[in-house]
């Protein structure tokens, strides 16, 4: 039984082996466990659970109760999940036989989305789990990056109000297929709270590695694979921009090939300085419900900017109105820019905007993948 513990307040039930539970209470499913051989744990209290749970999240350590039996003697194991910041996001429980050894545990992490950088923080433990290789880890990761190495996922609007615009206990429980290169994909359980706290201004995060062989694989829509389809001859990109922040969240197509968008450390470089406030601006006017057309410049990969028309659409259906629909069109080299690019006054010239080699790595695989 996996708990996760990412509020401090609240521990609630998130897999119980490979089945979702979706924030269970955790009595509950121990009073389950224990009431399957009754005679058999008649020694083990809830109390006694409590403590050693609470024991194992505050002092980040393995715990072991053995519990005397008339037959043979039992033990109860739990092991805690750490996040990057070595904080325990998850204890997993397991109660069984002394003489037998329990079962191989899934690769677990925590995350944390940290809304002020727009980044998730993970730790290098992530690479553990199916679809994540060592050469592509980095501590940081924009939510778009997180979103482009998932297949068939259409829950993308509950996530981004949820890191965007939410409130301390704000929850959300989903799995998800992830790519792994060639081979069978992988399926990843991820387990979100929202906090406002000295700790964090964002949410924390459990994903659980839930790759299986009875996991049926999870093809795309026709309709789905013939609108992409159909962008990719148009030649259109389709991005969701969360305007307030000046970020991309979301590909809804192929992502622009002139935009560097990935490997960043921070997300909001995707745009030039001079160019955020006006995407701020139109956010404003977008809430009218109109649409929206202006000129930016966009980070490419070579260091540089590219003007680009952005037309911004409103996005429906969700209570986060600074989400925008943007149809993005390179334009020819030869239009000039509305402004006159002047220098960069947050970093030096030439200097590193993002994690290169491991966007070197991606870029040389992506040519065989396929994100719808």
């Amino acid at each position: 039984m996996t708990v996760e513990t990412l509020t401090p307040d609240v521990m609630s039930i998130a897999s119980v082996g490979h089945e979702p539970r979706d924030f269970t209470g955790w009595q509950r499913g121990a009073q389950r466990l224990l009431a399957k051989a009754p005679a058999r744990y008649n020694g083990l209290s809830g109390r006694v659970i409590t403590e050693a749970m609470r024991s194992a999240r505050d002092r980040a350590e393995d715990i072991d109760i053995r519990i005397p039996t008339e037959s043979d003697a039992h033990m109860l194991r739990i092991r805690p999940v750490f996040g990057p910041a070595g904080d325990v996001h998850a204890v997993r429980l397991w109660l069984g036989p002394a003489a037998e050894p329990p079962p191989d545990l899934v690769p677990a992490v925590g995350a944390i989305w940290d809304l002020e950088t727009q980044t998730i923080q993970l730790p290098s433990g992530v690479t553990r789990l199916t679809g994540m290789s060592a050469e592509e880890y980095v501590p940081r990761m924009s939510i778009a990056e997180l979103f482009h190495r998932m297949e068939a996922f259409d829950r993308h609007g509950e996530v981004l109000d949820l890191l965007y615009a939410s409130t301390p206990g704000d929850k959300l429980q989903f799995d998800v297929t992830v790519f792994c290169g060639a081979g069978r994909p992988g399926r990843w359980r991820i387990t979100i709270r929202a906090r406002d706290d000295r700790r964090a201004r964002g949410a924390w995060w459990l994903i659980e590695d839930v790759t299986s062989d009875d996991v049926p694989v999870v093809w795309p829509t026709l309709e789905r694979v013939g609108l992409r389809e159909a962008h990719r001859r148009a030649g259109t990109h389709l991005a969701i921009v969360q305007l307030e922040r000046a970020s991309i969240s979301h590909w809804l197509t192929d992502p622009a090939p002139w935009i560097r968008w990935d490997y960043l450390f921070q997300p909001v470089d995707v745009f030039h300085p001079d160019d955020r406030v006006k995407l701020l601006e139109l956010g404003h006017r977008l809430q009218s419900g109109d649409t929206m057309g202006s000129t930016v410049r966009t980070l490419d990969y070579t260091g540089g900017y590219t003007a680009t028309s952005l037309l911004l659409y409103p996005y429906p259906g969700y209570a986060n109105h600074q989400l925008s629909i943007a149809q993005l069109v390179r334009i020819a080299d030869d239009v000039p820019l509305m402004e006159p690019q002047r220098h960069i006054p947050d970093r030096q010239a030439d200097a590193p905007v993002g994690y290169d080699d491991q966007l070197r790595h991606w870029l040389a695989g992506r040519r065989k993948r396929s994100s719808v």
